[in-house]
């Protein structure tokens, strides 16, 4: 298994990730979902109408479990006389979160941005180092690698005042707020995350920024100014109604009396489906009063389904990393460029991460051989000894020795016992050859196979598709990956072929190669479709091609008209139309086109 070599090369904490994400994977792949039902009616009060959600029958927490019993509790329901028993008010109030530190910054940014861990470190690298604005360059944020929460006194005194003057002085703390939380291991000498001068608004530079530094900026400065600001409160009724046939229904309402702190930020939610959204939304109650009759307008039944574990994202996974201990700020975004890069993980479409089946394979191995390594209490460990090492607690020595002896023991024994691993899995047998269809790892990736390496006949190959893996593809599915190549039919006399190649699926005709789209694919595309695909490129390439002069070309390229001459390429002034150049124009400006400068390598330290 040639990519599972580089595995040791990877940080601890790349490890524990990729054994993080293939965990979920197979607890989603386990989960089996559970119907329940959700159970909520309209009713009118004297005064208005509300929505109650079912929470209990006869006395206990409503457990509706199939359309049995919801048809029951309907048809209860709906013969039932409504009474508000009991109402509840209470005040409550929120903080605000905590200022920035480097994996809660990463975190909000793929929340709110959606920008990657590496995104949001290259951006805030920009803002740190420094960004001309007017007549004045200087860096935009404190040190973005970080893990404390502290704020500098003198900022903490000129907060207030920039506070004031943009929310009005209610909005403003007369004694600053101070965070005592902080991180295992936080250094201390360094702040939290936040704009250097707080009085520089987002809205000021923003002609000075490029969009991703003006987002993340605005993102840090409302943060940080929320971190000064009063208590959000709220007002929360709570409404109990009964039915006479022994239902409670509930309705809740929710009023914001004061933003405070939201009148700048509100935390983002990691929650897929969470009740606690971005932005608070009242929820008005019509006046009501205990022992009030109300009438029912509908009932509303919806039938759901349990949803398994969500898997990772950036955001979430960074999340997970430091919940338990393991890596530093610094390391979250290069453990993830890492995973991503060597194939282990992939960040698909909708930002989820999903391991590939080299990821799943390696890490059972270190599972089975190396458990240890890949522990997540371990690697945790190791982060703290190593920091006692840094705060001269404990010797280097003897903490190494500790951790080389058993592991260089564990190496010979993989060496010596482990097979080679390749997740072969036995799908069936083909029915015109009679050999078996094996899907394993090949040494470009994962594959089915029809045949063996002992037989007389070499095997025949196919690739997984992205979407397919090792553990789930079925024999029909692995079939029709031998279904290729197609022959869709035949034009001008030449046969249309549809594939894929190393560089995707694609059409071949008379030569030529034209790229299936991803709306496309080749195992259902159409003689017609491909001939349109064939028909589009020529026109693009007959667009392309304004003139030739034996070896000669004027062409359109990316970036605007240019004469190719033989493996030289030259720029046509803007003043000459490209399309009345003569021969002898382009040899003239082939003649004194500047030689191309060559890259001088750089010698290794």
């Amino acid at each position: 298994m040639e990519q599972g070599t580089t595995w040791f090369k990877c940080r601890p904490c790349a490890k524990v990730a990729v054994r993080l994400i293939v965990d979920r994977e197979r607890e989603i792949e386990a989960f089996k979902p559970e119907e329940y039902w959700n159970i909520d009616v309209d009713l009118k009060g004297k005064k208005g109408e509300f929505k109650a959600e079912l929470t209990k029958v006869k006395g206990k927490k409503a457990a509706v479990k199939n359309k049995t019993q919801a048809d029951a509790i309907l048809h209860d329901l709906q013969k039932s006389t409504y009474t508000i028993d009991q109402i509840t008010r209470k005040a409550s109030k929120r903080e605000p979160a905590a200022p920035f530190i480097t994996s809660t910054l990463q975190q909000e940014a793929a929340r709110k941005l959606g920008f990657s861990v590496k995104q949001t470190m290259v951006i805030a690298q920009q803002l740190y180092e420094g960004i001309e604005h007017g007549s004045d360059h200087s860096g935009l944020i404190t040190y973005m690698r970080t893990d404390s929460f502290n704020l500098s006194n003198e900022f903490l005194k000129e907060v207030p005042k920039v506070i004031e003057k943009l929310y009005g002085s209610k909005f403003a703390l007369k004694t600053p707020r101070v965070f005592h939380k902080k991180a295992k291991g936080a250094q201390e000498a360094h702040e939290a995350i936040r704009p250097t001068h707080p009085d520089k608004t987002p809205d000021q530079l923003k002609p000075f920024l490029d969009s991703g530094q003006y987002r993340l900026y605005k993102l840090i400065w409302e943060r940080t100014m929320a971190t000064q600001m009063p208590a959000a409160e709220f007002d929360n009724t709570i409404v109990d109604v009964t039915t006479d046939h022994g239902q409670t229904l509930t309705a809740k309402g929710k009023i914001v009396t004061f933003a405070g702190f939201m009148k700048a930020y509100v935390e983002g939610d990691d929650e897929e489906d969470s009740d606690t959204k971005t932005n608070e939304k009242d929820v008005l109650l019509p006046a009501l009063s205990e022992g009030e009759l109300c009438d029912l307008l509908k009932i509303n039944p919806e039938q759901k389904f349990t949803k398994p574990p969500a898997r990772y994202t950036e955001a979430s996974l960074v999340k997970k990393l430091e919940s338990e201990g393991i890596g530093r700020p610094s390391t979250y975004a290069p453990t993830i460029s890492t995973i991503i890069n060597r194939g282990y993980i992939e960040k698909r479409e909708d930002k989820k991460l999903y391991p590939m089946d080299i990821g799943k394979l390696v890490n059972d191995f270190l599972v089975e051989h190396f458990a240890d390594i890949v522990d997540y209490g371990f690697t945790a460990e190791m982060e703290e000894k190593l920091d006692d090492i840094a705060d001269g607690k404990l010797k280097w020595q003897p903490v190494i020795d500790e951790f080389y002896q058993p592991f260089f023991k564990n190496v010979e024994q993989a060496m010596k016992h482990a097979e080679r691993v390749t997740g072969e899995r036995e799908l069936g047998t083909d029915p015109r050859s009679g050999k078996p269809v094996i899907a394993r790892i090949g040494r470009f990736g994962p594959m089915v196979q029809i045949g063996s390496k002992d037989d007389e006949e070499k095997p025949k190959f196919a690739k997984l598709q992205p979407d397919q893996t090792l553990d789930t593809i079925t024999f029909e599915q692995a079939m029709d990956l031998f279904k290729l190549p197609r022959t869709l039919g035949e034009h001008d006399g030449e046969e249309v072929i549809a594939s894929i190649g190393r560089f995707g699926p694609y059409v071949r005709f008379n030569g030529q190669f034209v790229s299936i789209p991803k709306d496309l694919d080749p195992y259902h595309i159409t003689l017609k479709e491909a001939l349109e695909l064939i028909q589009k490129k020529a026109d693009e390439e007959a667009k392309k091609h304004i003139a030739q002069f034996g070896k000669i070309q004027v062409l359109n390229g990316r970036y605007g008209p240019y004469i190719k001459y033989e493996k030289k390429n030259v720029k046509i002034p803007k003043e000459m139309d490209p399309y009345k150049l003569t021969m002898e124009d382009c040899e003239e400006l082939i003649k004194n086109a500047p030689e191309k400068k060559g890259f001088r390598r750089r010698k290794g330290k």
